[in-house]
């Protein structure tokens, strides 16, 4: 296994939920403009290679939602509001971070759960090594929903981060998402769950029909994001290193124009399915993407 790496976890949009519901909206109104703080650190720019380790089973049809999801961070075919427009505002951090291309790189099935149903941070390190340990790559563990992950549930959804092991090829960095479909859907799955605490409204119905890996969706737009602006711990964040705030979870609970506690804000409806969502994406997809801190506004940006 590696033998040091560090981790950026990323909690609930409930978590920014229940910080926000003992404010009134008067005192949001008057908070000072977000900066997040450059610290001179390398960011991940040019062609940014995305490999998959599956963990435990995934169907066919919930493995090809998150690679189209993927495959459409830089794609220009679909339509306005896209994904691709989502992802463009990386390309306003410094250095470029994601200003060319996303493409899905190698893909490892462990169906076997080799590691076991539990696992802890040593092991999400360690599979994420089976991806490789290349500079300009993330490597992404994604768990299935019978699988356990220190601190999965209570404190985190996801996290990335980097590793640098004694093996050959350096510093590479990782990410990690976990399906909470079964575990909890109102805590890593809001808003298409009812949240477990703080201001309770109507959910939104998941776009491609599964309340866990449109969950994943979010979660994995959020890591893939703080990993390309912030991969080894000195990009771009606010507040205590270990604990930053970046590019995306800086805006947790915004998906739409109007958000506020409880209420993910104004965003489209699918007429067909009833889904909602924010942003088009390759195959006739459709995903609900979160705010995203724009370095030239400082300020989270939403697709609608």
């Amino acid at each position: 296994m590696a033998s040091n790496y560090h981790i950026a976890t990323v909690s609930s949009s409930l978590f920014f939920l229940l910080l926000l519901a003992s404010s009134s909206m008067a005192s949001l109104v008057q908070q000072p403009p977000l900066v997040l703080k450059y610290h001179n650190g390398a960011l991940l720019k040019g062609t940014v290679a995305v490999n998959l380790i599956w963990y435990g089973k995934f169907t066919a049809v919930q493995r090809s939602v998150i690679v189209d999801f993927l495959q459409s961070l830089t794609s220009t075919k679909p339509p306005q509001p896209s994904v691709a427009s989502w992802w463009k505002t990386t390309a306003k951090y410094k250095g470029g971070a994601g200003a060319s291309a996303v493409v899905v790189g190698k893909q490892f099935l462990d169906e076997s759960y080799s590691l076991g149903k539990s696992l802890k941070n040593p092991h999400i390190v360690y599979l994420a090594a089976k991806g490789g340990r290349s500079g300009g790559a993330v490597n992404v563990i994604l768990t299935a929903e019978d699988v356990a992950v220190e601190g999965f549930c209570m404190s985190r959804c996801g996290s990335h981060g980097s590793s640098r092991g004694a093996a050959p090829g350096g510093r590479f960095a990782y990410a990690w998402v976990g399906n909470s479909g079964r575990q909890c859907p109102g805590y890593c799955a809001w808003p298409f769950h009812q949240p477990l605490y703080g201001p309770q409204t109507p959910p939104l119905v998941a776009p491609n029909g599964d309340v866990g890996v449109d969950g994943m969706v979010i979660n994995l737009a959020t890591v893939l994001a703080g990993a390309v602006t912030n991969p080894f711990n000195s990009g771009y964040f606010q507040g205590p290193a270990a604990a930053p705030l970046e590019a995306v979870s800086a805006c947790t609970g915004v998906f739409g124009s109007g958000a506020y506690p409880g209420y993910a804000g104004s965003v489209l409806t699918d007429k067909t399915s009833g889904g909602g969502y924010n942003a088009h994406g390759v195959n006739g997809r459709k995903y609900l993407l979160p705010a995203m801190w724009d370095p030239q506004t400082s300020k989270c940006s939403t697709l609608v």
